[in-house]
C-alpha cells in the first residue's frame, strides 16, 4: 500500500524559504568569492597540512599546538624550497649557456664581437631613418593601440601585489584554522538540522576517507614517475636531468599534465644539440624513448596497483572516470575525477542497491581516536572496579 505525503501550506513555505536562502547564500558567495577565497584555500592546506602537525605534537611530542604548526610549516618549506633549489638554479644555468651558444653562433656568422657598442652604433648612424619611422601614421596609431595594453600590464601588476597581499591573508587564516582544527570540522556538522546531521556526518567520512586514498596514492605515483624519470635521464646524460624528473614528478600529482614537460624536453634537446654537435632528433628521441617507457610503467603498473589498491576501482574503471570527468569539467575534472567516482560509487550502493545496510558505516581517522580514547577509559574503569 503506498501512502502519499499530502503537501502542506507549511511544508510548501518551508521549502521556498529553504530554497530562497540557498539562492540568497549562493548569490551572496559569489559576490563575497574575492573575500572568500583565501579563507577556502586556508581550509584546503590546512586539510593537507594538518596531518603532519599532528605527527609532530603527538608523535616528535612537541609541547604545544602553536610549537608543532610553525614547525610543521617550516618543514613545508624547506621541502618546497629543496624542490625549487634543485629546479630553479640548474635552469638558470641552462639559460646561461643557451646565451654563450647564441653570442658564439651570432660571433661566427656576423665576426661582430661586442653586440652592445654595435647597436648603439647602428642607432647613431640611422637616426634619422628611425625618427621618420616613427613619425608614420600607421606606426602612431599602432602605439595608440598598444596604449592601453601598457596599462592592463600596469593593473595586472597591480593585481599581482594584491595576490601577494591576499596570500598573507591566507597564512592567517591557515595558522588559525590549524590552532583549533578538530574543533572546527566537528562544529561543521552543527550548522545542519539534527534530522539530516547522520547524513552530512557520512558524507564528510566519506570525502575525508577517499581524499586521503587519492592524496596518498596520486602522491606515491607522482614519487615514483619522478624516480623513474631521474634516473632515464640520468642514463641518457639529458641535460637538467634531477631537476626535469623532480619538475615531471610534480606535474604528475593530476593525471596526465605530465605531458606539458614535452616543452622544456624540447628545448634542452635543442639546447644539448647546438652545445655539443649531436643530432637535434637523436637527443629528443632518447628523451621521448624515456618517457614512453616511463609513461607504459606508470599506466600498466604504477596507477593500476597503487591507485587501484587506494581506491578500490579497477584500472578500466580508473581509466574511464579520468576520460568522463575530464570531458565534463575538463583540467578541474582530471583533479577530481578518481574521488567523485568512488563516492558515487559508495552512495549507489548505501541508498540504491543497499549493499552497505547491514554494514557499519566507514569510520573516519576521527571515529577511531574516539573509539580508542572510550576504550581506553571503559578498561581503566574495569580494573579500577576490579581492584
Amino acid at each position: 500500500m503506498i501512502i502519499e505525503e499530502k503537501i502542506t501550506f507549511d511544508k510548501f513555505i518551508r521549502w521556498s524559504l529553504t530554497a530562497v536562502v540557498v539562492v540568497v547564500v549562493l548569490l551572496l558567495m559569489n559576490y563575497l568569492s574575492s573575500v572568500l577565497l583565501p579563507f577556502f584555500v586556508a581550509w584546503l592546506l590546512a586539510y593537507l597540512v594538518y596531518p603532519i602537525v599532528k605527527f609532530v605534537q603527538y608523535r616528535l611530542h612537541v609541547p604545544t599546538r602553536v610549537l608543532s604548526i610553525i614547525v610543521s610549516l617550516l618543514f613545508v618549506v624547506a621541502v618546497i624550497g629543496g624542490i625549487f633549489y634543485l629546479i630553479i638554479p640548474p635552469m638558470f644555468e641552462q639559460f646561461d649557456k643557451l646565451s654563450e651558444v647564441l653570442s658564439r653562433y651570432l660571433h661566427e656568422k656576423t665576426h661582430i664581437s661586442n653586440f652592445p657598442v654595435a647597436i648603439q652604433q647602428w642607432i647613431g648612424d640611422n637616426r634619422e631613418a628611425i625618427q621618420s619611422f616613427f613619425q608614420q601614421e600607421d606606426v602612431v596609431e599602432a602605439i595608440k593601440n598598444a596604449t592601453p595594453k601598457v596599462f592592463s600590464v600596469i593593473g595586472q601588476t597591480a593585481s599581482v601585489l594584491v595576490s601577494v597581499v591576499a596570500s598573507l591573508i591566507t597564512l592567517l587564516y591557515l595558522f588559525f584554522i590549524l590552532l583549533d582544527y578538530e574543533k572546527l570540522a566537528s562544529s561543521f556538522i552543527k550548522i545542519f538540522p539534527k534530522k539530516s546531521r547522520p547524513f552530512w556526518q557520512a558524507l564528510v567520512g566519506d570525502v575525508e576517507r577517499e581524499m586521503n586514498s587519492y592524496i596518498r596514492g596520486q602522491s606515491l605515483v607522482a614519487l615514483c614517475i619522478a624516480v623513474l624519470f631521474c634516473i632515464g635521464f640520468t642514463i641518457i646524460d639529458f641535460p637538467m636531468a634531477i631537476g626535469l624528473g623532480i619538475l615531471i614528478g610534480i606535474l604528475s600529482l593530476i593525471p596526465y599534465v605530465h605531458g606539458l614537460a614535452f616543452i622544456p624536453m624540447a628545448f634542452l634537446s635543442l639546447l644539448k644539440a647546438a652545445d655539443t654537435g649531436q643530432n637535434f632528433w637523436v637527443i629528443f628521441a632518447s628523451a621521448t624513448a624515456v618517457f614512453i617507457v616511463v609513461q607504459a610503467i606508470t599506466d600498466m603498473v604504477l596507477t593500476p596497483k597503487i591507485m587501484g589498491k587506494a581506491m578500490g576501482l579497477n584500472p578500466a574503471v580508473i581509466l574511464l572516470s579520468l576520460s568522463v570527468w575530464g570531458a565534463l569539467l575538463g583540467f578541474i575534472g582530471l583533479i577530481v575525477a578518481l574521488p567523485l567516482t568512488t563516492l558515487i560509487i559508495a552512495y549507489y550502493q548505501r541508498y540504491v542497491t543497499k549493499e552497505g545496510d547491514g554494514d557499519a558505516p566507514p569510520e573516519t581517522p576521527s571515529d577511531l581516536a574516539v573509539q580508542a580514547s572510550s576504550t581506553a577509559n571503559d578498561e581503566e574503569k574495569s580494573e579500577k572496579t576490579a581492584e
